[in-house]
């Protein structure tokens, strides 16, 4: 794992957290149950070069593909 993957996660937690006004446990619980979570460990090669406004697009609409319905 690299050093600057947790860091990051954290930090698109918060953001995620913050563009939906949820709880950084109630944002982190929603992106585990949908697969967001998942989504940031296997595409963090590529994510974490982008603006962090489209990683949280990304991540929602990972999560609606799975069934959450956050918009």
């Amino acid at each position: 794992m690299d050093k600057y993957q947790i860091p990051y996660t954290n930090l698109c937690i918060r953001k995620f957290s913050e563009r939906f006004g949820l709880s950084l446990s109630e944002a982190f619980a929603y992106l585990y149950k949908f697969g967001g979570m998942k989504f940031l460990v296997e595409f963090y090669d590529i994510e974490h070069t982008l603006p962090i406004e489209d990683t949280v697009e990304e991540l929602m609409q990972t999560c609606a593909d799975a069934g959450g319905h956050i918009k």
